[in-house]
């Protein structure tokens, strides 16, 4: 199957679903696909994508909905486009990375060891030291959306959707529990690298060790009051997360 036919069933399943609901656009899957070529390597800094015109006549779509995609990719730092010269890959250096749909992009395929690596790395920094805070910081109302958020977990499992979202929402909670503004802009992007490296786990075909214990251990120290052990928690909690990461990947 050639790569045109691939964007184009791609699309077709896109202009499906813009029949289905409200804020499916066709731009979007195009940008999907190129963006995801771009993560993958398929396209490489320095390339030049097809230009419009051919783009569009080959999959049968609008040029606007091409060029809206393109300023999708170059809202996010992946191109740039110049005229005559075409719209080139950008170097990886320019690329927003902590963007939610950029690392959406990158676990669309078999993302690179190294990013995930560096993900870890970067919520290995983070988080402990934002648990550390809302340990300080947190009031009721933020206990009880941590709370909340586990009962969610518990109930519908990381294999769901739901029980996904309910695991964004608590270490979104824990962020937004610093009340450190600085911190609680990262919530997005710390929420899409959880949400994907899981994601990512479920795909093995061993099924991944329960993370629930670790997220509850993390909350009774943010409850007791304990900066020190809130810290210890989520640092252990990141750690154990990156081991099954990579073990999914080895699989």
């Amino acid at each position: 199957m050639t790569e045109a036919k691939l964007v184009k069933d791609e699309v077709t399943a896109k202009q499906t679903e813009v029949a289905r609901g409200p804020g499916r656009r066709l731009h979007g899957a195009i940008a999907h696909k190129l963006g995801t070529d771009i993560l993958s390597g398929k396209y490489v800094p320095g390339d030049i994508l097809s230009g419009e015109v051919a783009f569009a006549e080959e999959l049968n779509v609008s040029r606007s909905a091409y060029r809206e995609a393109i300023q999708v990719l170059t809202a996010k730092g992946l191109v740039a486009s110049r005229p005559k010269t075409g719209t080139r890959v950008l170097p990886r250096d320019r690329w927003n990375l902590l963007d939610p749909e950029v690392l959406g992009w990158a676990f669309a395929g078999e993302p690179d060891i190294e990013f995930v690596r560096n993900l870890f790395e970067l919520r290995a920094i983070v988080e402990p030291a934002a648990a550390r805070l809302a340990a300080q910081r947190r009031d009721k109302a933020d206990l009880k959306a941590m709370k909340d958020a586990l009962a969610a977990m518990r109930q519908h499992t990381l294999t769901t959707e739901t029980g996904r979202a309910a695991d964004r929402d608590f270490h979104s909670a824990i962020l937004h529990a610093t009340r450190n503004e600085a911190l609680i802009a990262l919530s997005a992007s710390i929420g899409a690298a959880v949400n994907w490296t899981t994601q990512f786990k479920h795909r093995s075909p061993t099924l991944p060790r329960n993370p629930l214990p670790d997220h509850v251990r993390v909350y009774d120290a943010i409850v007791a009051e304990d900066p020190e052990a809130a810290a210890e928690a989520m640092n252990v909690l990141v750690d154990l997360a990156l081991e099954d990461t990579r073990n999914a990947m080895e699989a």
